[in-house]
């Protein structure tokens, strides 16, 4: 039997190169397929630092690796993320070092939203109305906390960067795990049953104040059991503020709108639950120190004001000469004021003095004039006047004033005033 090492090829037979056995069928494909579209969920998007963009095409059948340079991904109007169903035009390569198929991305375009947003998306709007996501119910984390309880997995690279954070920042704070499974099918059971038995938890170091709910970064996939319905209700039912912080600073999930606190990532989930302990203390310092010159400064003034009763009391001829010398000054006021005052009347009484005569003279000339108006006015009423333009006054015999023929009888005796005398008369049957 011949080993390996031992077989020749056949004549016929063409030996290849690795590289150049990659680059041909990168030009079997180049020359078969490309230019070519193709329509897929994204999974695994990632922007480097340089601008290229890298992540996976996939559906039910299976998935393509992409590439999108820097150009291209800047003309892009809308922001690629996980989930998003789209349709991208390029060409198919082989990557050289590694002999990995991909695609080589030169447009895109949204074709619709993947099954897993789809479902984000719904449950979202129905947990939305439900009003759980609303601001006025998200909590104030504590000012001041003495136990922080977190919920992830104990293998997980978040649980060490929370724990890094914590000691450098707040190493006086005591921090519990509740370990949850954070991906899997397990996961939204285990991570709603630690939520439960955090906010119960009493330890040596008594209650926890608030609870940070953190894990790493991954896939719309990886990072579903915090987009499940379980765990956003438990989340919005905690009777602990909580804070959640999944994924990278670009990763949203459900728990993070149902959270008193969204945060970026599990260590700034960390640093925003408890202030630096070297800043408290610096507060602390600045505190005491207005304190402490503030206190200060009321002892100066209370003695101060303390030296000026004493010399105050030291000195009642200063103070009685001082209340003498007022004492002088009001009554100089006093007798100013009251000569000022006499000289006033004075003056009035000489200006009543005068203006009385002529006061007294042109009153009764006004009474005279309104008499002889009053006068002139009753003489037009005389009836003597009225008599002398030819009209009579009738009166029977007890003198009543006849004004009408009905007043008087045939026989009847009358008398008939004129302007210069009496007239006696009788009346007569009318046609006698």
């Amino acid at each position: 039997m011949t080993g390996l090492g031992d077989a020749q090829p056949l004549a016929t037979e063409r030996v290849w190169a690795v590289g150049p056995l990659v680059r041909a069928v990168a030009d079997t494909l180049a020359a078969r397929f490309n230019p070519v579209a193709v329509q897929g969920e994204i999974s695994g998007f990632s922007r480097a630092a340089s601008g290229h963009c890298y992540f996976a095409l996939k559906d039910d059948a299976g998935q393509l690796r992409c590439a999108m340079f820097r150009r291209s991904a800047d003309a892009l109007d809308f922001a690629p993320r996980d989930g998003l169903r789209v349709q991208v035009r390029g060409r198919l390569d082989v990557y050289g070092p590694r002999g990995d198929l991909q695609l080589i991305v030169e447009g895109m375009k949204p074709a619709g939203q993947g099954s897993l947003y789809e479902q984000f998306l719904r449950l979202k709007a129905a947990l939305q109305a439900e009003g759980l996501f609303e601001p006025e119910r998200k909590r104030a984390l504590p000012v001041h906390p003495r136990h922080v309880g977190v919920v992830t997995s104990l293998g997980a690279a978040a649980l060490r960067d929370v724990a890094t954070a914590l000691r450098r920042r707040v190493p006086h704070v005591a921090v519990t795990v509740f370990p949850a499974s954070v991906q899997g099918a397990q996961a939204p059971a285990e991570i709603v049953a630690a939520l439960d038995a955090a906010s119960t938890h009493r330890g040596p170091r008594g209650a926890c104040d608030l609870l940070l709910l953190v894990r790493g970064g991954g896939s719309l996939e990886d990072l579903w059991a915090f987009n499940d319905e379980r765990v956003v209700r438990a989340v919005a039912a905690s009777a602990l503020p909580v804070v959640v912080g999944v994924g990278h600073e670009t990763d949203f999930t459900l728990a993070d709108f149902a959270a008193d606190l969204r945060a970026p990532t599990p260590t700034a989930a960390a640093e925003l639950c408890a202030a630096p302990r070297e800043q408290r203390l610096n507060e602390l310092a600045y505190l005491q120190e207005r304190l402490q010159g503030g206190a200060r400064n009321a002892l100066d003034a209370q003695g101060q004001h303390l030296d000026r009763l004493a010399q105050g009391l030291g000195r009642p001829s200063a103070r009685l000469a001082q209340a003498q010398q007022r004492l002088q000054g009001l009554q100089a006021g006093l007798q100013g004021s009251t000569r000022l005052w006499m000289q006033r009347q004075s003056l009035h009484q000489r200006q009543l003095a005068e203006r009385l005569p002529l006061a007294l003279v042109r009153g009764l000339e006004r009474r005279r004039e309104r008499l002889a108006r009053s006068e002139a006015a009753l003489a037009l009423l005389d009836p003597r006047l009225v008599l002398q333009r030819g009209y009579a006054y009738l009166t029977n015999a007890s003198g009543q004033a006849i004004t009408r023929t009905a007043q008087a009888t045939p026989g009847e005796a009358l008398q008939a005033t004129l302007s210069d005398g009496v007239l006696p008369l009788r009346v007569r049957e009318p046609g006698a």
